[in-house]
């Protein structure tokens, strides 16, 4: 087996600074998890806490003076993709709080209910999603056109609505790592200097059992649920419209703040015409929508900061340090590929930068190796969606939580395909498959 070293051996001191600069995370990690053990109960502690309390102690552990320190935090904060996240969560709170006001919510579930059997809901959904996310290339797009529905039919069946949310979070990810259009493929195949079209082909044989046995998954547990009973006939068709216009301008490759001003306005056309509101219910309706998202504006807000820090301080220098300093074989090249962004995503929270952080050393590393890089690219891409999909501050799980009304960590026991895609990548490093990608 081939042996070969990175990069330079880090001294103690140099793992003394990589450590004090990931410890922030380590201390959110620990602040959360251990007192969720220690109390029984996961949901009980807000994740904006443990954020909290992890940021203070990024302050003192860290270089420099308290002036520094906090424009380093606060340049992470105001980071154009943090804000940009936060907008587009303004406007998700507020499409939703209109739209359940109008009814176009509960109009949207009641069709859905009437044209997919309740036995095949949970799978419908799920697949919808994937398809869904496949054309828009992005699962944030996804999420907010679809969790909305998933919430309101999981009222109308009886279903925990952070399972139903999950379910939505699933699908998406699957167009996040496939789709020809999305951030994460573009990435990694330029990282990689490989076709789209054949990164899919790689990449599709890897995911394909996750989406088969999560469908079945879906299939069989949707055997218990029993059709809520609706009236006969529809009503108030014209209720749907925002909803559905959400979908199309989705599936037209629109930009998501013209899809949900869109879908916003055409909420107060039916709302003012319905009488479902009047001008001052619309704006109270707009700001119960946007107060719903507050959390999670606050998650965002402190999670980009605290990252910031730690990459500011070197902490995912000190992770790629680590993870290359010694690569033994095929599948040692492939599995420090995968650990490499897959750290990278859990210390930055957004899976293309993950990818377009580590993608020139996962380059190198498949080179020195002799892997393939169709199947490099699929093993970067579908790692970093994996744990994009999984950590409670992600802008999936966070959405999904907020147009639920749950949350974060109540979605994370549900995420059947992240998992699963998860479980057969690691298989397919192990057992080199597909046999065609991993002989190179």
């Amino acid at each position: 087996m081939a042996i070969f070293a990175y990069g330079k051996r880090f001294d103690m001191k140099g793992a003394r600074q990589g450590l004090r600069a990931l410890s922030p995370l380590l201390v959110f990690l620990t602040v959360y998890l251990v007192t969720s053990v220690v109390s029984a109960d996961f949901y009980k502690i807000p994740v904006s806490s443990a954020f909290l309390v992890a940021c203070m102690f990024s302050l003192v552990v860290s270089g420099g003076s308290i002036k520094d320190k906090v424009g380093t935090f606060l340049s992470g904060a105001g980071n154009r993709n943090v804000l940009l996240m936060v907008w587009i969560f303004i406007l998700a709170g507020a499409f939703s709080g209109t739209a359940k006001d109008i009814g176009a919510i509960e109009a949207t579930v009641d069709f859905t209910m009437r044209i997919i059997p309740p036995k095949m809901i949970l799978a419908g959904l799920f697949l919808t999603s994937c398809f869904i996310s496949m054309a828009l290339g992005t699962s944030v797009g996804t999420i907010v056109a679809l969790v909305p529905i998933a919430g309101g039919i999981a009222g109308q069946t009886g279903t925990n609505p952070a399972y139903m949310a999950a379910i939505i979070v699933g699908g998406a990810l699957f167009g996040d790592n496939l789709s020809f259009i999305s951030d994460t493929t573009i990435a990694s195949t330029k990282a990689l200097g490989c076709e789209m079209k054949d990164k899919f082909k790689a990449n599709i044989y890897i995911v394909a059992p996750a989406v088969v046995v999560v469908t079945a998954i879906y299939l069989f547990q949707g055997n218990g649920i029993v059709s809520p009973g609706l009236p006969s006939g529809m009503h108030e068709w014209f209720k749907l419209i925002p909803c559905l216009l959400i979908i199309a301008l989705a599936l037209a490759g629109r930009d998501v703040t013209l899809v949900l001003v869109a879908g916003i306005l055409a909420n107060a056309v039916i709302g003012f015409f319905t009488h479902s509101f009047s001008w001052t219910g619309w704006l109270a309706s707009l700001g119960n929508g946007i107060a719903g998202m507050t959390d999670l504006i606050v998650i965002t807000l402190l999670a980009g900061g605290l990252l910031e820090m730690i990459r500011a301080n070197g902490g995912i220098d000190f992770i790629i340090r680590v993870l290359t300093s010694k690569v033994r074989g095929k599948r040692g090249a492939q599995f420090s590929i995968a650990a490499l962004v897959s750290l990278a995503d859990l210390c930055t929270a957004n899976n293309t930068i993950a990818i377009i952080t580590t993608g020139s050393i996962a380059r190198d590393i498949s080179d020195r190796a002799g892997l393939d890089p169709r199947k490099t690219a699929s093993i970067l891409d579908t790692f970093s969606c994996m744990v994009q999909g999984v950590i409670p501050y992600g802008a999936q799980v966070m959405m999904a939580a907020g147009l639920v009304g749950c949350g974060p960590t109540s979605i994370l026991p549900h995420l059947y395909y992240p998992y699963m895609m998860g479980i057969v990548a690691v298989l397919a490093i192990l057992f080199k498959y597909p046999a065609k990608y991993s002989n190179q």
